[in-house]
């Protein structure tokens, strides 16, 4: 039977990953990019692009590309961090209510059911609402929003595997709860979950962006990709405001897509290239 070829020869899966390096190189070593300080003044206010201002400057002389770049440390580190979150709440929840069931099990997913009654981005802008404006309530109003996704999830995954054979030779060998959820079951829950994390990265991004838009996110003069667009509403032809906060969080997103995308092809037996 020929093999087939793992996914990081996949065209889609190589132009994400160069796309969310180039970001993660952004957010590490934003410097090593733009000369100009994203907070101080850099030339004349609303200079289109130039060659000494690769995006323009904004309303108050600062460089939109420097802003730009040092958006990516305020977006992908909160990203990683909600997910995260998100992911180990939604599994630890999930992994209670497939393999316990009963009253415990029903009660979470009834909980699961309201959260995700709501659409995501009024129930972020609740949450955020009633805590305040600023990045980090911004992020606890995105976990509301992410965790019972992996919760519904990861309760699936254990229900279908807690019915194998070698969960039931456990069971019969007297493992614990504990150990057959941890050592027979989730290891064997991974791979979805790590595909719709790697999706949902960006995914986050965006609704990150969009609480920052309304007010509910950053802060200014905080670089954040949202406010950024929210200040180029203001000045409307003034493009190159928006414009690189705008191509950044679509380029970002795309990437977290095409790498889950190969992932999925990756791990699915019946997927095709």
């Amino acid at each position: 039977m020929r093999r087939r070829l793992p996914s990081w020869v996949s065209p889609s899966f190589v132009i994400g990953g160069a796309v969310v390096l180039f970001w993660l190189f952004a957010t590490l070593f934003p410097h090593w990019l733009s000369a100009f300080s994203p907070l101080d003044l850099a030339g004349r206010r609303l200079q289109p692009p130039s060659p000494d201002h690769l995006l323009g400057t904004d309303a108050l002389g600062r460089d939109v590309f420097a802003r730009t770049v040092y958006g990516a440390r305020q977006s992908l580190p909160i990203a990683v961090l909600v997910v995260i979150s998100a992911v180990l709440i939604g599994t630890a929840a999930g992994a209670i209510a497939g393999y316990r069931g009963g009253f415990v099990g029903a009660a979470i997913m009834r909980l699961v059911d309201i959260t995700l009654s709501f659409p995501a981005i009024l129930l972020a802008m609740a949450v955020a609402a009633s805590l305040g404006p600023g990045l980090g309530n911004a992020a606890i109003a995105m976990v509301v929003v992410w965790w019972p996704i992996y919760a519904r999830l990861v309760r699936a995954q254990v229900l279908e595997v807690r019915e194998r054979e070698h969960v039931e030779a456990a069971v019969a060998a007297g493992a614990s709860d504990f150990r057959i959820l941890t050592k027979h079951i989730l290891p064997l829950c991974w791979t979805p979950v790590l595909i719709s994390a790697t999706m949902d990265l960006g995914q986050v991004i965006l609704l990150g962006a969009s609480l920052s838009f309304i007010g509910l996110g950053a802060r200014p003069p905080t670089p954040e990709w949202g406010a950024m667009i929210s200040d180029g509403t203001v000045y409307f032809y003034n493009w190159w405001i928006a414009f690189g906060a705008g191509m950044a969080i679509l380029t970002i997103v795309l990437g977290f897509n095409f790498i889950g995308d190969g992932l999925r092809d990756y791990f699915d037996p019946r997927s095709s290239k």
